[in-house]
């Protein structure tokens, strides 16, 4: 695990505001893709493709129909204002439009870009799998007053983070305020303690950015894929609709 280890040593000593700053901005380049509209694909009875969440081997958390024709990957960081934007502005309508019709899967998976980063990408994992997605959309729609109190508290933070492994992340969120966050959203502080706690669940996210970043050249955040080819540039919903469009949903 040296691998994971210095990676999420080298997070601590970054620049907090590195995850604020590490959002993508390469010019768009999409890929032509014309295919023959997809009928509609019915949900198993009694349930909803939006209500179907499983975890991937990236883990990445997947909504809606796990053999979807189109399938849309997320690289995300949850420190990340594009990201926010497009949890704000797209996602609903993605999530609505498209994946309740089971013509297309949407999997989020977490870039980390900081110590706070990689905090945040553990406490959305510490409920239900159907919990992973609303927290996150919960944590970028009060971006600004989750990030605010870490900014605030930097040397108290940077502090707790100089802690023994078991420590260090339990108290960084103490100083951050994101137990309070959470527990109003469902996580309980004692859930939410147990899930820091557990340093190397957390080396496992870390790992994963960083290898699966390096694997797909994931160089910020958000980054799409359909179909698993890469759609530089495209950062909001108004680029990513008529690729799924041109994809066969409609």
């Amino acid at each position: 695990m040296a691998l994971t280890r210095r990676f999420t040593l080298g997070m601590i000593a970054a620049p907090l505001a590195l995850g604020l700053a590490a959002c993508s901005s390469a010019d768009a380049d999409e890929a032509a893709i014309d295919a023959e509209p997809i009928a509609e694909i019915a949900a198993p009875e009694g349930t909803e493709w939006t209500d179907v969440v499983e975890v991937s081997e990236y883990d990445g958390y997947v909504i809606g129909n796990p053999d979807a024709p189109i399938k849309v990957i997320e690289y995300a960081s949850l420190t990340c204002p594009a990201c926010a934007a497009f949890s704000m502005d797209g996602a609903a309508q993605l999530k609505a439009e498209y994946v309740s019709t089971g013509r297309v899967s949407y999997e989020l998976r977490n870039q980390i870009h900081g110590p706070h980063d990689l905090m945040l990408a553990q406490l959305v994992r510490c409920g239900a799998d159907e919990s992973f997605h609303p927290l996150s959309d919960q944590v970028w729609a009060d971006l600004n007053g989750v990030l605010g109190p870490v900014f605030q508290n930097q040397d108290a933070f940077g502090q707790a983070l100089q802690l023994p492994e078991a420590e260090r992340f339990v108290a960084a969120a103490e100083v951050a305020g994101f137990y309070d966050f959470f527990a109003a959203r469902g996580v309980s502080e004692d859930q939410a303690r147990t899930c820091l706690a557990d340093f190397q669940a957390m080396e496992t996210i870390a790992n994963n950015s960083n290898t699966q970043g390096q694997e797909f050249g994931v160089t910020g955040t958000p980054t799409f894929f359909v179909n698993g080819v890469k759609q530089d540039g495209v950062l909001n919903w108004a680029g990513l609709e008529p690729i799924l469009q041109r994809a066969g949903a409609r």
